[in-house]
């Protein structure tokens, strides 16, 4: 570890040197080998794109493609516009049609069309397959290099065919079966060719395939993968034609995406589109203040309900003492409901048809919390201040978890309905509208309990 941290210092320091000698640049290339990779794509992640231009073009071929797939698309935009040598050239031959889509992507039109027309007839037809798919549908991410097998083949045919081709193909552990119109059969695994009997024709060994339409979400289509416990999955068109293979580390991918996106937007800001330490600062003030500026237009809600009981206030100063109190309970609890509906949504154990299912279920959880923190409110409330504030604190205490956990519930599945993200209508939002609310329903209670 010491000496791993002592060569990372040395090639940070000839990075800021400048300018760099030949000496210099050699010597930085000697120390960036040594290197493990992960270490490598952390620093070309976390310098300047000039620094991690440089970086780059020390490593050998085989080191720097590593480096270059192991690099998130924007970053990979960010080294191909710092570069702009031959090297680049070779980088997009040797990428994944998908990964290279999700470059093309990040990169203005003028660059990627160029880099477009400098790709092998092959690559160039994949690639604008991939291309003509939405972002957020699933064929942007499948692999169409697929290695394919008849259901005619026998198993000695096949595994024939397997060792011919499988340098070009994304995945050889699951085989896709199509007919002459590459119409999807079925799928056999590797492992069942390799015990079956060599005369055994392949279309007897194949079976239902778990697969999925090229437009479908990517987000529900990685979550099936999963769900499936597949290594790889077919990937269809709308007349069940196969047109590539959605594979494990493209699905994790996708999946990571998303519970970035998710838990960005439940904290009140929009995701980074690179590293944290290699985004401009401009660009973190912008995820963030969208986000604050709209919460704190929300909370002006907040201040008139204040001002509409400010009299109540004058005559029972004590009831501002357990406003802190009430509103936080509210937030968190509506946060808990929203939360676990949104998980509930995201792997597929609850729909949008669920509704009335999910707002009775939260209605009892929320009696039962608001029944358990309102006897415990009426007592120490009861015991301090009177019976009569216990009472009202009791009692506002028990609506507002009941009036939280049904919103908090509710709202994902509402965002579902409507398209849009159900983490955005999560904690940010369900907080500021439980606040408002809140505040109507203790001031409404201690008016009728109290004859305000």
């Amino acid at each position: 570890m010491t000496s791993t941290r002592t060569t990372i210092d040395t090639v940070l320091a000839l990075l800021r040197s400048t300018p760099q000698s030949e000496a210099q640049l050699e010597q930085l290339g000697l120390e960036a080998q040594t290197l493990p990779s992960g270490e490598l794509v952390y620093l070309v992640e976390t310098r300047p794109s000039t620094e991690a231009a440089m970086l780059f073009r020390v490593l050998g071929k085989e080191r720097a493609l590593a480096v270059f797939e192991a690099l998130p698309a924007s970053h990979q935009a960010d080294l191909i516009t710092a570069l702009r040598t031959p090297q680049v050239a070779d980088l997009i031959g040797d990428l994944d049609p998908d990964d290279r889509a999700s470059l093309f992507d990040e990169l203005p039109a003028a660059v990627a069309e160029r880099l477009m027309h400098g790709l092998d007839a092959d690559e160039r037809a994949m690639t604008t397959a991939v291309l003509g798919y939405p972002r957020h549908a699933i064929g942007r991410y499948m692999s169409p290099e697929v290695l394919t097998l008849g259901p005619g083949m026998s198993v000695r045919e096949a595994l024939a065919h397997v060792r011919e081709r499988a340098e070009a193909a994304e995945t050889i552990y699951l085989l896709p079966v199509v007919d002459r119109s590459r119409v999807l059969l079925g799928v056999v695994g590797l492992r069942r060719l390799l015990v079956a009997d060599g005369g055994t024709l392949v279309g007897d060994l194949a079976h239902d395939a778990v697969r999925s339409a090229a437009t479908d979400d990517r987000e529900d289509a990685a979550r099936r993968f999963f769900a499936a416990k597949l290594l790889a999955m077919p990937i269809v068109d709308g007349e069940e034609r196969l047109v590539g293979i959605l594979t494990v580390d493209d699905a994790i991918d996708i999946l990571e995406r998303e519970n970035h996106e998710d838990s960005a937007r439940t904290s009140g800001s929009e995701p980074l589109p690179r590293s944290y330490l290699s985004t401009p600062i401009l660009r973190v003030v912008r995820s963030r203040i969208v986000w604050l500026l709209v919460l704190a237009v929300s909370a002006i809600l907040t201040v008139q309900v204040l001002e509409v009981f400010e009299d109540r206030l004058d005559q029972v100063v004590i009831l501002a003492l357990f406003i802190p109190l009430l509103t936080g309970t509210g937030g968190n609890t509506g946060n808990q409901a929203a939360t676990t509906v949104t998980r509930a949504l995201a792997v597929g154990e609850v729909r949008v048809r669920d509704l009335p299912r999910v707002v009775w279920r939260e209605l009892r959880v929320g009696a039962v919390l608001g029944l358990v923190l309102g006897v415990l409110g009426l007592l120490v409330a009861g015991l301090v201040y009177g019976p009569a504030i216990g009472a009202v604190i009791g009692l506002t205490l028990l609506s507002i978890c009941m009036m939280a956990a049904i919103v908090g519930g509710l709202m994902p599945l509402v965002a579902k309905k409507v398209g849009a993200d159900p983490a955005v209508f999560s904690n940010p939002f369900i907080s500021t509208f439980c606040d408002a609310t809140g505040l109507i329903i203790y001031f409404t209670i201690a008016t009728a309990v109290l004859g305000l």
